[in-house]
């Protein structure tokens, strides 16, 4: 026997309806600030006027929906085509496909140090960089767009890169793996209006591409030196070296050696400075 809610409501009824609020929930935490918002507004009027035109029986109204409907959904599709595939992407990445083995996660980092150090000595001279971590999703198309490399990573590398006088410093650079693959690439700019006005375009090309991809993108400012990170099309500024350091080990998955005793201390200097 099932036990059931007042109103004939079974428990399967009410977490059916959690699922669906929770589904249009996150669909629209990711629209927010995008051009979707908008769309939809002029969506749901559209949607009124037909539900309109059944309550009242407006034939020529009717006449029109049933004869345009699947032209309609051809539109919706094209017209939501970034926002539907931005939003399968993040399914498509999500915690739990990762869990189940559909979303592999890069491991091993012993190059987050270069990263880090690269990233610090930037930061403390004000020279802008843009370093972008692929992760899952390819990044095939903006590579095209600069210079490929396909260079072990290292701290030198990268700062000589983003040096001012360098030819290729305007751009971002895309990391995969232990591998700079290539430099002075562009990136699509983040329309989102929750970003604040006075950021310049590098920021806006991190927010962007962290918007299309799974990717980790590190901006560090040329103006005040401030090192940012993007990810999810979320920009979290104000980062410290440390700060970035602990997202870096996070994201790929090393764990820092804890050491109590001398020779473990020791040990670790060593594997440290390899």
């Amino acid at each position: 026997m099932t036990f059931a809610l007042p109103f004939d409501i079974r428990w399967i009824d009410v977490l059916d309806i959690i699922i669906v609020a929770a589904l249009f929930y996150y669909i629209l935490l990711w629209l927010r600030g995008t051009r979707a918002i908008p769309l939809i507004r002029g969506l749901i009027l559209v949607l009124l006027i037909y539900l309109a035109g059944r309550m009242l029986n407006l034939y020529t109204i009717n006449w029109l929906f049933d004869k345009f409907m699947a032209i309609i959904a051809v539109m919706l599709v094209v017209l939501f085509q970034p926002e539907l595939r931005r939003t399968l992407e993040r399914f498509g990445r999500g915690r739990l496909l990762g869990t189940l083995g559909f979303a592999p996660v890069p491991h091993g980092s012993f190059y987050v140090r270069n990263i880090v150090r690269a990233v610090e000595t930037l930061s403390e001279n004000k020279v802008g960089a843009l370093i972008v971590l692929e992760k899952v999703t390819g990044l095939t198309e903006y590579l095209e767009s600069g210079v490929r490399l396909d260079a072990m990573l290292s701290a030198e590398l990268l700062i000589s890169i983003f040096n001012p006088r360098s030819p290729l410093h305007d751009g971002a650079v895309v990391v995969q793996g232990d591998r700079l693959v290539a430099a002075s690439c562009l990136l699509p700019l983040s329309e989102s209006r929750l970003l604040d006005k006075r950021l310049g375009t590098r920021h806006r090309a991190a927010v962007g591409i962290s918007e299309l991809s799974d990717a980790l993108v590190i901006v560090v400012s040329e103006k005040s030196g401030i090192i940012s990170v993007a990810e999810n099309g979320f920009l979290t500024r104000y980062l410290t070296k440390d700060q970035l350091e602990e997202k870096l080990f996070s994201l790929y998955k090393v764990e820092k050696v804890k050491t109590e005793t001398f020779p473990f201390r020791l040990l670790h200097f060593k594997i440290w400075k390899k």
